[in-house]
């Protein structure tokens, strides 16, 4: 059995090993796939595992060997899931392995603009408080959660372990979700969209992306949102409109933004975003901790091994 991993390198860089899938078969990792490349590596392949490399149908139908593929994430859309059905082939794909790695990186973000730590850090080190004739200084203004509203789109396990840690800052949640659960959350509100981003002075998405959910952070959301709140975007970047973001953030119709994915991955030189103010851009790395990618190993293993022995789990077609 040939394994064929078309682009290893984002999951595992070196620091992790991929041995454990010798046991199995051949194993063939790459670091990288070009599109041009996709066909000659995995045309021989019984299994194939891909993170964003983006599989066809048509490129599918090159594949005649091929019966598993083991997404190294937990979106799919990167492979065309109906033809793969037709055709045989299972895809899995894993869940809930970074929920809490991307649940932290979210309150990285809040806390950040609240408190603002690297731009008083920047400040001691340039030497500022050394010259200060007081015992404390501080060069805008800081913020307290407590009793602060936090907003969540979408109330999946992400969703949840935020809420959590929302209250454990003592911050009111509310929720919107197309499948409110109001009666097992009694501590939290499920309301509406617009009283959503009306009331809240964190919005947070936490939301699949759909065609329901793209562009759903437009200009017109992001205009029924307090002048002082703050939006992140941890979940997929097509969800909030990168230019009317840039907009509402460089003309003071919100405070400031936290955003870990956008629309095109990497970004271009013009995305309006690079340039905005208050914007806080990490490279997709919430998912990147060293626990949290050793765990979605472990499950793409399971999967795996799930499969081969007929009873698949994980199954997104």
């Amino acid at each position: 059995m040939k394994i064929v991993n078309l682009d290893g390198y984002a999951a595992n860089p070196g620091d992790l090993s991929w041995e454990r899938f010798d046991k199995y078969g051949e194993y063939i990792v790459y670091d990288r796939t070009k599109p041009e490349e996709m066909i000659e590596r995995a045309k021989d392949a019984d299994i194939l595992f891909i993170n964003k490399c983006v599989i066809t149908g048509d490129m599918l139908r090159q594949m005649p060997k091929l019966k598993y593929v083991g997404l190294q994430s937990t979106g799919y859309n990167v492979i065309d899931g109906k033809t793969a059905r037709e055709l045989g082939i299972t895809i899995s794909n894993i869940p809930a392995y970074s929920t809490n790695a991307v649940a932290q990186l979210v309150f990285a973000f809040i806390l950040q603009i609240t408190n603002k730590v690297s731009l008083h850090s920047d400040a001691v080190h340039s030497g500022e408080w050394t010259a200060c004739p007081d015992f404390c200084f501080w060069k805008a203004p800081l913020t307290e959660l407590d009793g602060k509203t936090i907003g969540i789109v979408g109330f999946g396990s992400i969703g949840k372990r935020v809420s959590n840690i929302a209250k454990a800052f003592g911050m009111k949640v509310l929720v919107y979700t197309p499948h409110p659960q109001q009666d097992d959350y009694q501590d939290i509100a499920f309301v509406d969209f617009d009283t959503l981003l009306r009331e809240s002075d964190v919005v947070t998405c936490h939301c699949p992306l759909t065609e329901k959910t793209t562009n759903l952070i437009n200009a017109e959301a992001l205009a029924k949102m307090k002048d002082s709140a703050i939006l992140i975007n941890t979940s997929r970047g097509p969800v909030v409109d990168d230019a009317a973001l840039a907009d509402a953030l460089n003309s003071g119709s919100i405070l400031a933004a936290g955003v870990d994915v956008l629309r095109e991955e990497p970004p271009k030189a013009t995305n309006p975003l690079l340039t905005a103010k208050n914007c806080l851009i990490t490279p997709h790395v919430a998912w990147a901790g060293f626990e949290t990618r050793a765990r979605l190993l472990d499950i793409l293993e399971d999967n795996l091994k799930a499969f081969l022995e007929g009873h698949p789990q994980n199954v997104v077609n």
